[in-house]
């Protein structure tokens, strides 16, 4: 018989079509499509196997269910009349405007979540979020760069997500809890909430490979907790890093140009420069083109991964000038601008940190302190210079956030800031050298053309 051939005129459903006709067909038809009656077809394979297909339109489309295996006994299958069953049930779901086989799915996906919930309350309740997060990062850890990596998703289930879900087998592991997880830190400590949902996010995800959950993730992002959560870039929270108020900053520079040392001088570069600490304890005088009077960053160094650009003033190129007198020759390209004076390596964070806590203003034994009364950071006076730019001067937003290094929102502001606000960037950071540095000769520099 041809596809679409019925075995028999319409009564078929009267009894035409017997349990004895579709065995032989079973057994020894051709592969092809063989009506049954009433949109049931028997599907024969070419490697012999024999099921069963409702066949209907849908928004008119036309759409085929699988109903199963033949088997004329029903113990491995499906018979006649339990698909003729099936048929009229999935016929009364298109009447009711419901798609048969959407609806398969989800009572699918019930019954898979159910049984998942089952092992948790049974047999398998041992099985939990913390052994599947624990055997999670054994397996993975040979892959991290560093041991360091697995102690860090070590520290933070066990700090956020453990407490709350630790003992709860995966499957039961709700939207809700992850929510409930993230809320106390999406704000304050936004890098490390993200990374608490990854983990939690990935831990779910081996589970349900696992075989241990099914559905939707808990902890995905898109389509899930971003209908519930604000957008993390949107509410970010500034860490706050002890400022020095604007003001004080040339009476600070004054004070800091008396200590000697090189913590003191990558200080004040780092000062001149608004750059980050880290960024100047790692900077080496390849990065330097002291005709152009520009400190070029690799991304590899930056928060953000890009190159950074960094237009010199007066104040900083006295330092690396002052520096360079100290070589024979020309300084190799990895030697480091501030190298540490025993180890000869790169300066640590506490050496600034150590000499900023020593520092007392002049004549007084009281140290620097932001408004609050807290000992200023070498970050803080990134701080220091952003609010000088905005309160103190008429530098536009974007050449003052570009300056930081910050990325710009909006896609077409940060395209033009790449191509055009170097030059713009020279004479704010001149600026901020004469205002730091007053008696010194702050000549703003003329960057090559086509400079970006």
């Amino acid at each position: 018989m041809a596809e679409g051939t019925k075995l028999a005129p319409n009564e078929a459903r009267k009894g035409a079509v017997t349990a004895i006709s579709i065995a032989a067909l079973a057994k020894g038809a051709a592969p092809g499509l063989y009506g049954a009656g009433d949109s049931l077809y028997l599907q024969k394979t070419a490697a012999g196997g024999a099921s069963w297909l409702f066949r209907f339109r849908w928004h008119g489309r036309r759409c085929d269910m699988g109903l199963g295996r033949y088997d004329a006994k029903g113990k491995d299958g499906v018979t006649l009349a339990q698909a003729r069953r099936a048929v009229d049930d999935a016929k009364a779901s298109v009447r009711g405007g419901r798609n048969p086989i959407v609806e398969r799915r989800a009572a699918r996906a019930d019954l898979a979540a159910e049984a998942c919930s089952g092992q948790a309350r049974g047999a398998d309740s041992a099985i939990t979020f913390q052994s599947v997060a624990e055997a999670y990062i054994k397996r993975h850890e040979p892959g991290w760069k560093s041991a360091k990596h697995g102690a860090q998703w070590a520290a933070t289930l066990s700090a956020y997500a453990y407490p709350l879900i630790g003992a709860t087998h995966p499957a039961e592991v709700t939207v809700q809890d992850v929510v409930t997880i993230l809320n106390p830190i999406w704000t304050k400590k936004p890098e490390t909430a993200a990374r608490v949902r990854g983990r939690i996010e990935a831990v779910l995800d081996a589970a349900k490979v696992q075989g241990m959950r099914s559905g939707e993730n808990a902890a995905a992002w898109k389509g899930n907790l971003a209908l519930l959560m604000p957008k993390r870039s949107n509410v970010r929270a500034v860490e706050h890093h002890p400022a020095l108020p604007w003001e004080q900053a040339p009476s600070f520079m004054a004070a800091l140009a008396k200590k000697s040392g090189m913590a003191a001088q990558a200080l004040q570069f780092a000062i001149l420069t608004a750059a980050r600490s880290g960024e100047v304890r790692g900077a080496t005088w390849g990065e330097i083109d002291m005709a152009a009077k520009i400190w070029t960053i690799p991304g590899k160094r930056m928060k953000g991964g890009r190159e950074h650009r960094v237009p010199l003033a007066a104040g900083a190129t006295t330092i690396l000038h002052g520096l360079r007198a100290e070589f024979a020759d020309a300084p190799a390209g990895d030697a480091l601008l501030f190298p540490a004076p025993r180890s000869r390596g790169a300066l640590s964070d506490m050496a600034l940190t150590v000499l900023l806590r020593k520092m007392e203003k002049p004549g007084t034994k009281v140290t620097w302190t932001d408004e609050s009364g807290q000992t200023i950071t070498a970050h803080g006076f990134r701080s220091s210079f952003r609010d000088w730019a905005a309160e103190a001067t008429h530098h536009p937003r974007e050449v003052i956030e570009h300056a930081l290094a910050h990325r710009l929102r909006d896609k077409t502001e940060a395209a033009y800031a790449r191509r055009t606000l170097l030059q713009k960037r020279a004479v704010l950071m001149a600026d901020w050298s004469a205002f730091l540095l007053p008696d010194a000769d702050c000549t703003v520099v003329s960057l090559p053309a086509g400079s970006a």
